[in-house]
Protein backbone atom coordinates (compact mmCIF):
# COMPACT_ATOMS: atom_id res chain seq x y z
CA UNK A 1 0.00 0.00 0.00
CA UNK A 2 1.20 3.46 -0.89
CA UNK A 3 -0.31 6.82 0.07
CA UNK A 4 0.48 9.68 -2.30
CA UNK A 5 0.77 13.27 -1.07
CA UNK A 6 1.47 16.51 -2.96
CA UNK A 7 4.32 18.79 -2.01
CA UNK A 8 3.57 22.32 -0.74
CA UNK A 9 4.47 25.86 -1.75
CA UNK A 10 4.72 26.99 1.87
CA UNK A 11 8.04 26.11 3.50
CA UNK A 12 9.29 26.24 7.08
CA UNK A 13 13.06 26.58 7.39
CA UNK A 14 13.03 27.37 11.12
CA UNK A 15 14.20 23.83 11.77
CA UNK A 16 17.37 21.91 12.46
CA UNK A 17 19.09 21.57 9.11
CA UNK A 18 21.52 19.19 7.48
CA UNK A 19 24.27 19.57 4.86
CA UNK A 20 23.35 19.67 1.18
CA UNK A 21 22.38 16.27 -0.18
CA UNK A 22 23.83 15.30 -3.59
CA UNK A 23 21.27 15.33 -6.39
CA UNK A 24 20.33 12.42 -8.63
CA UNK A 25 21.05 12.85 -12.33
CA UNK A 26 17.37 13.55 -12.98
CA UNK A 27 17.27 16.20 -10.25
CA UNK A 28 20.43 17.80 -11.67
CA UNK A 29 18.72 18.17 -15.06
CA UNK A 30 15.72 19.88 -13.50
CA UNK A 31 17.91 22.16 -11.40
CA UNK A 32 20.07 23.16 -14.36
CA UNK A 33 17.00 24.11 -16.38
CA UNK A 34 15.42 26.23 -13.64
CA UNK A 35 18.70 27.84 -12.57
CA UNK A 36 19.41 29.14 -16.08
CA UNK A 37 16.14 31.07 -16.36
CA UNK A 38 16.38 34.85 -16.11
CA UNK A 39 14.65 36.68 -13.27
CA UNK A 40 11.93 37.84 -15.67
CA UNK A 41 11.43 34.28 -16.91
CA UNK A 42 11.20 32.94 -13.37
CA UNK A 43 8.70 35.66 -12.43
CA UNK A 44 6.55 34.61 -15.40
CA UNK A 45 6.97 30.92 -14.57
CA UNK A 46 5.93 31.37 -10.94
CA UNK A 47 3.41 34.15 -11.65
CA UNK A 48 5.20 36.35 -9.11
CA UNK A 49 6.61 39.85 -9.21
CA UNK A 50 10.38 40.04 -9.68
CA UNK A 51 11.06 40.86 -6.02
CA UNK A 52 9.43 37.61 -4.90
CA UNK A 53 10.85 35.66 -7.81
CA UNK A 54 14.35 36.66 -6.65
CA UNK A 55 13.96 34.39 -3.62
CA UNK A 56 13.27 31.45 -5.93
CA UNK A 57 16.18 32.40 -8.19
CA UNK A 58 18.52 32.45 -5.19
CA UNK A 59 17.25 29.06 -4.07
CA UNK A 60 17.93 27.49 -7.47
CA UNK A 61 21.45 28.92 -7.53
CA UNK A 62 22.19 27.54 -4.07
CA UNK A 63 20.94 24.10 -5.11
CA UNK A 64 22.88 24.23 -8.38
CA UNK A 65 26.14 25.00 -6.56
CA UNK A 66 25.57 22.60 -3.65
CA UNK A 67 25.27 25.43 -1.12
CA UNK A 68 21.68 24.84 0.02
CA UNK A 69 20.77 23.41 3.39
CA UNK A 70 18.63 20.29 3.65
CA UNK A 71 15.60 19.41 5.77
CA UNK A 72 13.31 16.40 6.19
CA UNK A 73 10.68 16.79 3.47
CA UNK A 74 7.55 16.57 5.59
CA UNK A 75 8.99 19.06 8.10
CA UNK A 76 10.06 21.52 5.41
CA UNK A 77 6.73 21.46 3.57
CA UNK A 78 4.37 23.59 5.62
CA UNK A 79 1.13 23.87 3.66
CA UNK A 80 -2.21 23.41 5.40
CA UNK A 81 -2.29 19.65 4.90
CA UNK A 82 1.16 19.26 6.46
CA UNK A 83 0.29 21.51 9.40
CA UNK A 84 -2.60 19.16 10.21
CA UNK A 85 -0.32 16.12 10.22
CA UNK A 86 1.42 14.88 13.32
CA UNK A 87 5.07 15.57 12.48
CA UNK A 88 6.79 15.66 15.85
CA UNK A 89 7.05 13.23 18.75
CA UNK A 90 6.29 10.32 16.44
CA UNK A 91 6.58 6.82 17.82
CA UNK A 92 9.01 4.43 16.16
CA UNK A 93 6.02 2.57 14.71
CA UNK A 94 4.57 5.77 13.24
CA UNK A 95 7.91 6.73 11.69
CA UNK A 96 8.30 3.27 10.18
CA UNK A 97 4.77 3.38 8.78
CA UNK A 98 5.20 6.79 7.16
CA UNK A 99 8.56 5.83 5.69
CA UNK A 100 7.18 2.57 4.29
CA UNK A 101 3.81 3.71 2.98
CA UNK A 102 3.87 7.46 2.22
CA UNK A 103 5.34 9.05 -0.90
CA UNK A 104 5.45 12.79 -1.59
CA UNK A 105 5.20 13.89 -5.22
CA UNK A 106 7.80 16.51 -6.15
CA UNK A 107 8.97 18.09 -9.37
CA UNK A 108 12.63 18.23 -8.33
CA UNK A 109 13.27 14.94 -6.52
CA UNK A 110 10.55 12.65 -7.92
CA UNK A 111 8.57 10.55 -5.43
CA UNK A 112 10.22 10.75 -2.02
CA UNK A 113 9.84 9.52 1.53
CA UNK A 114 8.62 12.05 4.13
CA UNK A 115 12.00 11.68 5.82
CA UNK A 116 14.17 12.27 2.75
CA UNK A 117 16.39 15.34 3.08
CA UNK A 118 15.61 18.03 0.50
CA UNK A 119 16.52 21.67 -0.07
CA UNK A 120 14.07 24.60 -0.09
CA UNK A 121 12.57 25.20 -3.51
CA UNK A 122 9.22 25.76 -5.13
CA UNK A 123 8.17 23.56 -8.05
CA UNK A 124 4.87 22.00 -9.02
CA UNK A 125 3.63 20.66 -12.35
CA UNK A 126 1.59 23.64 -13.53
CA UNK A 127 4.41 25.61 -15.15
CA UNK A 128 5.55 25.22 -18.74
CA UNK A 129 9.20 24.39 -18.08
CA UNK A 130 10.80 21.87 -20.46
CA UNK A 131 13.51 19.39 -19.55
CA UNK A 132 15.06 18.79 -22.93
CA UNK A 133 12.06 18.28 -25.19
CA UNK A 134 9.76 16.96 -22.46
CA UNK A 135 7.38 18.64 -20.05
CA UNK A 136 8.10 18.15 -16.36
CA UNK A 137 5.24 15.62 -16.16
CA UNK A 138 6.61 13.63 -19.09
CA UNK A 139 10.13 13.82 -17.67
CA UNK A 140 9.13 12.17 -14.37
CA UNK A 141 6.42 9.76 -15.61
CA UNK A 142 8.55 6.64 -16.00
CA UNK A 143 10.22 7.08 -12.61
CA UNK A 144 6.90 7.79 -10.90
CA UNK A 145 5.30 4.70 -12.43
CA UNK A 146 8.29 2.51 -11.57
CA UNK A 147 8.03 3.31 -7.86
CA UNK A 148 4.47 2.00 -7.74
CA UNK A 149 5.08 -1.23 -9.63
CA UNK A 150 3.52 -4.19 -7.85
CA UNK A 151 1.54 -2.12 -5.36
CA UNK A 152 -1.87 -3.64 -4.68
CA UNK A 153 -3.35 -0.43 -3.25
CA UNK A 154 -2.49 3.17 -4.16
CA UNK A 155 -4.37 5.84 -2.21
CA UNK A 156 -4.19 9.23 -3.88
CA UNK A 157 -4.49 12.38 -1.79
CA UNK A 158 -3.18 14.30 -4.81
CA UNK A 159 -4.79 16.95 -6.98
CA UNK A 160 -5.32 16.12 -10.66
CA UNK A 161 -2.22 18.19 -11.49
CA UNK A 162 -0.02 15.70 -9.63
CA UNK A 163 -1.94 12.59 -10.67
CA UNK A 164 -1.36 13.45 -14.33
CA UNK A 165 2.36 12.80 -13.90
CA UNK A 166 1.51 9.09 -13.75
CA UNK A 167 0.57 7.09 -16.84
CA UNK A 168 -3.18 6.78 -17.59
CA UNK A 169 -2.99 3.06 -16.77
CA UNK A 170 -1.67 3.75 -13.30
CA UNK A 171 -4.11 6.61 -12.70
CA UNK A 172 -6.98 4.16 -13.28
CA UNK A 173 -5.75 2.04 -10.34
CA UNK A 174 -5.72 4.91 -7.83
CA UNK A 175 -8.21 5.10 -5.00
CA UNK A 176 -9.17 8.74 -4.44
CA UNK A 177 -10.55 10.02 -1.16
CA UNK A 178 -12.76 13.11 -1.02
CA UNK A 179 -13.96 14.98 2.06
CA UNK A 180 -17.18 17.00 2.07
CA UNK A 181 -19.29 18.84 4.61
CA UNK A 182 -23.06 18.45 4.55
CA UNK A 183 -24.91 21.69 5.32
CA UNK A 184 -28.71 21.75 5.10
CA UNK A 185 -28.60 18.55 3.07
CA UNK A 186 -26.17 19.95 0.50
CA UNK A 187 -22.66 18.65 -0.08
CA UNK A 188 -19.91 21.25 0.17
CA UNK A 189 -16.35 20.57 -0.95
CA UNK A 190 -13.54 23.10 -0.80
CA UNK A 191 -9.78 23.01 -0.57
CA UNK A 192 -9.48 24.07 3.07
CA UNK A 193 -11.71 21.22 4.24
CA UNK A 194 -9.85 18.74 2.04
CA UNK A 195 -6.35 19.77 3.05
CA UNK A 196 -7.04 19.67 6.78
CA UNK A 197 -8.80 16.31 6.60
CA UNK A 198 -6.10 14.76 4.41
CA UNK A 199 -3.44 15.73 6.90
CA UNK A 200 -5.41 14.27 9.78
CA UNK A 201 -6.10 11.08 7.83
CA UNK A 202 -2.40 10.49 7.18
CA UNK A 203 -1.69 10.82 10.89
CA UNK A 204 -4.51 8.41 11.79
CA UNK A 205 -3.30 5.87 9.24
CA UNK A 206 0.13 5.93 10.87
CA UNK A 207 -1.21 5.95 14.44
CA UNK A 208 -3.48 2.97 13.82
CA UNK A 209 -1.04 1.20 11.45
CA UNK A 210 -3.71 0.81 8.76
CA UNK A 211 -2.78 -1.80 6.15
CA UNK A 212 -5.77 -2.17 3.82
CA UNK A 213 -8.72 -0.27 2.37
CA UNK A 214 -11.31 -1.90 4.63
CA UNK A 215 -9.50 -0.46 7.64
CA UNK A 216 -9.31 2.96 5.97
CA UNK A 217 -13.08 2.98 5.47
CA UNK A 218 -13.69 2.34 9.17
CA UNK A 219 -11.83 5.49 10.20
CA UNK A 220 -13.50 8.59 11.55
CA UNK A 221 -11.43 11.63 10.62
CA UNK A 222 -12.34 14.66 12.76
CA UNK A 223 -16.03 13.88 12.34
CA UNK A 224 -15.81 12.73 8.71
CA UNK A 225 -17.02 9.19 8.07
CA UNK A 226 -17.26 6.91 5.05
CA UNK A 227 -20.41 7.03 2.91
CA UNK A 228 -20.78 3.71 1.10
CA UNK A 229 -23.85 4.76 -0.89
CA UNK A 230 -21.96 7.70 -2.43
CA UNK A 231 -18.69 5.88 -3.07
CA UNK A 232 -17.37 3.31 -5.53
CA UNK A 233 -14.28 1.15 -5.86
CA UNK A 234 -12.00 4.03 -6.85
CA UNK A 235 -13.75 7.12 -5.46
CA UNK A 236 -14.32 7.20 -1.72
CA UNK A 237 -16.40 9.88 0.00
CA UNK A 238 -16.12 10.88 3.67
CA UNK A 239 -18.70 13.39 4.92
CA UNK A 240 -19.46 15.38 8.06
CA UNK A 241 -22.79 17.02 8.89
CA UNK A 242 -22.39 20.59 10.12
CA UNK A 243 -24.76 23.29 11.30
CA UNK A 244 -24.35 27.05 11.25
Amino acid sequence: MKILLPNAKELNTNLDNFPFQPLSEASKQVTTQLAQLSLAELAHFYKLNEDRAQLEADRWQRILHGQAKSYPAFQLYDGLMYRYMKRRDLSAAEEHYLDKHVLIATGLYGLISPFDLISPHRLDFQGSVKIGSRSLKQFWRQAYDRQLEGEDLVISLLSSEFEQVFSPALQKKMVRIQFAEILNGKKRVHSTISKKARGRMVSLLAEKQIQDLKEVLRLEVDGFSYQADQSNKFNILFTKIISK
